[in-house]
């Protein structure tokens, strides 16, 4: 779910005061962040971490508001994979409604390492007018090219101060998160939690923007609300298993 690129494909989460950001800057201030593990070192496509995890024909339906309009975000796995730099990534189809009309497609490529931290390898994305042309693919990126370079998505272990670059394309795409609680209590419809991990999450794109996420183990995330910058967010309300 990625309910803040709806609004523009490279609409990151951002972090206006100073007294925020440092230390969270200086984790991933050189070009790029950490570097990937090597091939080798990835799990052929299969994205299995507690607090991500990528099963294919999974369908995850949220609900929220996005720019004033009811938002349905439907984020599915595919069982398509992708090669980039080596390394096979799962494809992850996320479509975004407004007013029930869709008004941003995007193919996301994730993998996980052999220490179970999953890595974001790139995305391709389309904002849509309301009669379903293409108006812009900005944010798009794929690590390799460009300068663009992999992130880490979520850790196989989140811990309270945890903080990376989710991705890197200078200019376009630049996410960061940390980890600010693993006992976080809420309630979605879904379910309700007193141990998701909470994430707050932003660029140095959108200063003055800032979101939490809240994932919840053998789930993935349930929540994404804005604290900071337009009124955003949106809930998961349901889950379903396809082949």
């Amino acid at each position: 779910m990625r309910t803040r690129s709806l609004a523009a494909a490279a609409a990151l989460a951002g972090l206006a005061a100073a007294a925020c950001t440092t230390g969270l800057a200086t984790a991933a201030t050189s070009s790029g962040g950490a570097a990937a593990p090597p091939a080798s070192q990835f799990t052929a496509g299969r994205v299995t971490n507690e607090w991500f995890p990528l099963k294919p024909g999974t369908r995850m339906v949220y609900k929220g508001v996005k720019d004033g309009k009811h938002l349905r975000d439907v984020f599915y796995p595919t069982h398509k994979t992708r090669k980039i730099q080596g390394v096979i990534c799962r494809a992850v189809h996320d479509q975004g409604f407004l007013n029930g009309v869709l008004a941003e497609r995007t193919t996301d490529w994730y993998a996980q390492n052999k220490n179970g931290d999953v890595w974001y390898f790139g995305e391709r994305t389309a904002e849509l007018d309301r009669h379903g042309n293409v108006t812009s693919r900005e944010g798009s990126w794929l690590a390799g090219r460009n300068g663009a370079r992999p992130g880490v998505y979520i850790t196989a272990h989140p811990k309270v101060g945890q903080a990376r670059r989710q991705e890197y394309y200078k200019g376009h795409a630049e996410d960061h998160f940390k980890v600010i609680s693993t006992s976080a209590h809420l309630t979605v419809p879904m379910l309700s939690s007193h141990h998701a991990v909470e994430t707050k999450e932003w660029s140095p794109l959108e200063p003055g923007v800032l979101d939490h996420k809240f994932y919840v183990r053998d789930l993935g995330v349930v929540s994404e609300q804005s604290v900071k910058g337009p009124r955003e967010g949106a809930r998961l309300v349901s889950v379903t298993h396809v082949r």
